[in-house]
């Protein structure tokens, strides 16, 4: 059944519609992708969904509740949580630091220090940076900055994960670590639901995929059944293909 859904989800900027219309659902215990061209609305998709911005008409429900008018610290402590496009951690601040403010304040719950610390140390061991908790994250190399951002939503406690282009940047063994990764996040029993351009991690680990367009949904399906969509092919893979990515 779904967890996350919408329904003629709209965002408009000005006279323009980034986000049209779009109904889509995300069913407990999935991998769903998000892709389409730069553009497409995705992200916007993920800022409306967290409450970054305001929708401008539609519907978002998360386990029936409708979301509408929440602030994104509400809708994080009701446990979606999210990473960022453009990786946003604290810089000067250490690794610990960073996760250690999901722990304290991403969840619905008020935690002691000594809980906060405990989640901030499982979410950083689940992700594989326990050596590096003391050094600061403007230290650090893109791939592990970006697995900073997955530990501090892990440690919120979420139920729904909303990674933003997670692999973008990432070599091909870092995307199979990647990759992995996201699965043991599934298996956890966390809903994902992923923007990526990596098509290699769509194919691989989503049991379903959405395509934007526009700021339209223009498919839906298996990513088998995507990657033969003609439309898709024509305004996105074959776009791929070309550019080599």
């Amino acid at each position: 059944m779904p967890i996350l859904e919408g329904e003629g989800v709209t965002k408009y900027f000005g006279g323009l519609a980034a986000v049209s219309n779009v109904d889509f659902h995300v069913d407990q215990g999935e991998i769903v992708g998000l892709i389409g061209p730069n553009g497409a609305g995705k992200t916007t998709l993920f800022n409306l969904i967290s409450a970054a911005l305001p929708l401008s008409s539609g519907e978002i429900r998360f386990k029936g509740q409708r979301l509408n008018g929440l602030k994104p610290h509400q809708i994080c402590k009701l446990g979606i949580a999210r990473t960022f496009q453009q990786t946003k951690v604290f810089t000067d601040m250490a690794v610990f630091q960073n996760v250690l403010m999901g722990a304290f304040f991403g969840t619905s719950t008020r935690v002691s220090a000594a809980e906060a610390s405990r989640e901030a140390a499982q979410a950083l061991e689940f992700v594989g940076l326990s050596g590096m908790s003391a050094t600061p994250v403007n230290d650090l190399t893109l791939v592990n900055q970006k697995r900073v951002e997955v530990a501090r939503a892990l440690a919120t406690r979420p139920e729904v994960l909303l990674l933003d282009e997670l692999m973008a940047g990432l070599n091909a063994t870092e995307v199979s670590e990647a990759m992995e990764l996201v699965t043991r996040i599934r298996n956890k029993g966390i809903t994902v639901f992923m923007v990526e351009h990596v098509m290699k991690a769509i194919m691989g680990i989503c049991g379903r995929v959405m395509v934007l367009h526009h700021g339209e949904k223009i498919a839906e399906g298996t990513p088998e059944q995507t990657a033969r969509n003609q439309k898709v092919i024509e305004i996105y893979l074959g776009e791929e293909t070309r550019t080599g990515s």
